[in-house]
This record gives C-alpha cells, structure tokens and sequence, in this order.
C-alpha cells in the first residue's frame, strides 16, 4: 500500500481536515470507502478499546487473521484488507475539531455533515479515485451515512451503515421522550478525550510517532472555546422538534444511492431502530437489510461480515456484475436461545405474511392472554421495576420476527410517568432466556420507552406495529385520570419451541434481570469486571431528568374491559412453498 499520512482536504469555508489516505501502488483509478468522525484515525483499536479486540481475538480469530493489524482502528475497515488485497483506497478523515484536524468541535451538526460532503467530492475527484465513493463503519461512522447522504453528494455512489441509529431524538438520545445518560458519558471518554489540541498531553500514533490529537498543544481554556458542550445541548432540547434535533435529524426519504443497512438485534439502547428505519423509510430504490447477532463490532470484521460487504461495494463501487441486484432485499439470521442463528432472507420488512397477535394484560393474575378480560387495575411505584405479565407455555414452536408494540391504559398520582417495556422469554425451567446484545452479554428480547406527557401521535406516519409520537409538546397528566399510551418496542426475533413462554414487563425504570422476576431469577452475570443488568450503558438515570417528585408517584396499570391493554407481537408462519429462499 501507498499511505499518506494527514493528506489536507481544503473544507468550503478553508479550513483543513486531516485525513490518512490508504492505496494500491500504481497509478490506477480505485473505488474509495470513507469514513469521517471524532474518534481520531491514529488511535489503534487495540489501544483505544482494548476489551473490545481482545474478546474479538479470543472468540473470533478469523476476524483478525490475513493481517498485520497494524492499522486497525475501532469501527472502521482494515486497509490491509481492504486496499492491499481488495483494490479499494480507505480514506479515514479526523472530523473538525477531533484528532489532527483543526476547528469547532459539534458532533452530527449540519456543519459536520457538510465537511462530511465536501470530503466526499474531494475523494471523488482525485487522480487514484474512480469517481465512486462508498461511505462504511460502525455506530458513528453509521449514523452520520444517513445524514451525508440525504445531502446527495455527486460522488457518493452507496453507503453501508452498520448498526448506526437514524433519529438523533428516538434511536439515541430520549427514548420515548425520556433522557438517555449513555451520551453524557460517552463523549468524555470518546471525543473530548481525543479532541484536537491535546498535542502532547494525549496518546501517540503507534505507526508515525505522532500525537493522535495534534500537533498543535492547546491550552485548557483553548480548547474549552473549541468544543460544544453535548451534555448541556441534549439536556435543554427536550422536544424532537427542537432545532438540535431537527437540524441533525436526515431526511431518510432524500437518500437515493443503494443502501445496504446492517442491524443486531442485540442492539436494543441504541442502533437497532436505525437500521430497520433507515432501510424502510430510505427514498433509494435499491436497498437491503441484514441483521445479526454477537456483539457491536464483530460480524464487521469477520471473514463473513467482509465478504458480505465486499460483494455490495463491488457491484456499486466497482460495477462487478456479481449477482448482487438479484439477492432478495432482506437477509435475516433468525435467533433461537442460545445464541444459534438461522439465515433465512426475505422480500420486504416487516414480513408480509405476519400474523399480528395481540395478547392482553390480565392485571389480577399478571398473565398475557389471548381475550380481553374483566376491568381490572395494578398499581406499582414510579420508579420501580413494575409488574411482570407472563403467557401460557406456547404448545408449538412459535417464532416472533419484527416490530413488536403496546397499548396500555394509566393513571398516576402525579402529572406524568414514565412507561418502560420489556419483552422477556422464559424457559420452561423458569429461567429467562437472555442474549449477547451489542454492548453487554446478557440482554432480553425487546424494549419500549414513553413518557406519558409525550403520548401524542403522529396519524399520518404511525403504524399499528410502530406509532409515532410527535414529541413537540408536554401533555401534563390529571392525576387519577386513565390515559391510553401507544408504545413502540423496537423489533426482535427470537424462535421458542413449545413450554417456552413470552413475558412482558411494565415498570418505571430500566430493566434489571437480576432482580428477582415473576419466575426463577438468573444469577448475577459479570462482564469484564462490570456489572451489567441488561441495559448496558443505555440507562434512563439523570436526576434532572427524572425527578422523583414527579416520577416516583403511584403508577397504576389498567387492563381489561374498555381498558384491554394489550401487547402486539409479530408471530412469523413457516415459508410456503415457492416463497424466497
């Protein structure tokens, strides 16, 4: 390979990113894959996210043979791969304000997707491109795909986004309405931690020698005028209308380029939707879905995960007529307990041969059954786990594949609540069936979030598997008043064999399985020396957020009778004879 090291790409307003530029030798045109973010391209993934590759090296090997590794960095693809053996130029550019390069640091502002853009074209008219420009990555390096290319730069020809949220507001930072801590922590520990400016006070790029968030070592007070302050933003925008939001919210149906959007269905704080989302509302005519298992980064890199990827980029990126177009536009691995997956693919998302079901809450036995029943009531504390709903064994193997929702009736003693659903599995020893998720290894099938002062929906974009709530405006609840809460649970897929049983549990803060459940409790799993309850780092706990003078009243629950709360579940039939395989 030809490296270049901290290549100048001149931004509209003349300000200079640096970017590391990976290429086959020669004077050859190549395809290009980019990515542009704030995690700084000379920090190794080795260094900077060390339990990450060591559980990837030790659980699967093959994503890291055929490789020095040298240049490995987190979520991005390996030039080594890539470039030396497949004939792409990997272009990796430090976004403004992170890393090498200079600037105002605000992460997904219109001001970084257009730097995002203007990057784009300059990759595509350089000697060593062949005008196509192929956007991949992980998470940050997923969701901002979505936002670039919305904006329809001319050089873009495909993007790749794998496991990268779509709606800043939904998938990310308030679920439901309610205020997400992940991102308040995150960006300490990822960007302001290699921000442009550190120079000798931060890490060194093990391959040049140089400080990855260089060169220039800027005072504190320097810096501090250079970065916005993310904490403060998301806590003042509450509404998904405000400007914070909409100015970093994609207009998915402006997408025209070939998607190819990669999902986890472990992915349930952060990713998931985004995936599902993306590829259902994105305006391109040509795209595909895919969803795995394992954890956040593996099937990126593994032999499979790259191959499946090369074969996308070849056919858009390098016009290879490799059967690609005529591959079915979802490709499913169907999850049964115990992390065994089942490729299966498919012609649309949801399926078309869904079977709807809706099973009712009966609040004097806490089950799931399959008619409304008498008009009852349960109430639970605020801020508290709630209470558990749990079927009848299923007495055939029964498989649940898609967007899952809810519809409860509440009162509360003060004027809001907050409504937290878990869809859970059980065995028929009574132990929870619980998944390797993205982040965290012991995740349940499903959640769903909604203040209920958020409950206003939008009728012309919901969908009886997937209401919309418009989340412009607190609706104050009366206290003791019944309110009827329309509740979106992101989408799962999981194949129960006959005494197994689904389970749903509706409480007031986030689920955790090591709390004694409705059956037999799981012991206390660690994870790298963590504890982890099911959430992983996508928690719900800011205090001002969440006050317990108004969230940690007396929730009642209501079912049956004018009030048939209920759960609506995808139940997926066996394929007929002459559907896609």
């Amino acid at each position: 390979m030809v490296i270049e090291w901290d290549a100048p790409i001149e931004m509209d307003d003349g300000l200079v990113l640096r970017a590391d530029i990976y290429r086959p030798q020669g004077t050859s045109r190549h395809p290009v894959l980019m990515t542009h973010g704030p995690y700084a391209k000379g920090l190794s993934f080795q260094e900077g996210f060390a339990f990450a590759w060591m559980q990837m090296e030790r659980d699967r090997p093959d994503a890291i043979e055929g490789s020095s590794n040298k240049y490995q960095s987190w979520e991005t693809p390996d030039p080594e791969v890539w470039t030396r053996d497949w004939g792409y130029v990997c272009v990796r550019v430090d976004s403004r304000g992170a890393g090498r390069s200079p600037g105002y640091l605000d992460c997904f502002s219109p001001r970084e997707t257009r730097d995002f853009a203007n990057c784009v074209e300059w990759a595509g008219e350089q000697a060593w491109s062949n005008g196509k420009v192929g956007l991949t990555g992980i998470s940050y390096y997923a969701m901002n795909q979505w936002q670039v290319a919305a904006l329809r730069p001319k050089h873009l020809a495909a993007i790749c986004p794998f496991e990268g949220a779509a709606d800043l507001y939904r998938d990310g930072v308030r679920h439901g309405g309610i205020l997400t801590s992940f991102w308040i922590r995150w960006y300490p520990a990822q960007v302001s931690s290699v921000q442009h400016g550190l120079g000798t006070r931060g890490r060194i790029n093990r391959n040049t020698g140089e400080p990855i968030a260089g060169p220039q070592t800027l005072s504190s007070e320097e810096m501090a005028a250079h970065i916005a302050d993310l904490p403060a933003q998301q806590r003042a925008a509450q509404f998904a209308t405000d400007p914070y939001f909409v100015e970093r919210t994609p207009k998915l149906e402006d997408i025209e380029v070939p998607v190819f959007s990669r999902g986890n269905w472990g992915g349930i704080g952060l990713h998931l939707r985004g995936n599902t989302e993306g590829f259902m509302r994105a305006g391109s005519s040509r795209k595909w879905l895919e969803m795995h298992g394992d954890t956040h980064w593996t099937e990126y890199y593994t032999r499979e995960g790259r191959a499946l990827m090369r074969r996308f980029f070849d056919h858009f990126l390098k016009g290879e007529d490799n059967g690609w177009d005529s591959l079915p536009s979802v490709m499913l691995n169907v999850r049964h307990p115990g992390e065994k997956f089942e490729p299966r693919t498919e012609d649309e998302w949801p399926l078309a041969r869904t079977q709807w079901t809706r099973y009712y809450l009966d609040a004097n036995e806490q089950a799931l059954i399959r008619e409304p029943g008498a008009q009852t009531s349960k109430p639970f504390r605020g801020l508290s786990q709630g209470v558990t709903f749990c079927s009848a064994p299923v007495t055939r193997t029964t498989e649940i594949t898609g967007p899952v929702a809810a519809k409860v009736f509440v009162s509360s003693s003060t004027r809001d609540t907050d409504i937290f659903l878990s869809l859970r599995a059980y065995a028929p020893n009574g132990r929870e069936a619980l998944f390797q998720g993205a982040s965290e290894p012991n995740v349940p099938l499903a959640f769903g979030w909604l203040r209920a002062s958020h409950r206003k929906l939008d009728p012309a974009r919901s969908l009886p598997y997937r209401p919309w709530h418009i989340h412009d405006e607190e609706e104050p609840l009366t206290p003791g008043s019944i309110y009827e809460l329309d509740i979106e649970i992101w989408p799962t897929s999981i194949v129960l064999k006959p005494g197994w049983r689904i389970a749903l549990t509706v409480g007031g803060q986030d689920y955790d399985h090591e709390l004694p459940g409705p059956l037999v409790p799981k012991a206390p799993p660690q994870y790298g020396g963590i504890r982890q309850t099911g959430c992983a780092i996508h928690v719900h706990d800011d205090a001002d957020d969440r006050p317990p003078a108004l969230f940690d009243g007396t929730t009642t629950l209501h079912t049956g009778g004018v009030h048939a709360s209920y759960l609506l579940l995808p139940i997926v039939p066996p394929k007929q004879s002459g559907d896609s395989e």
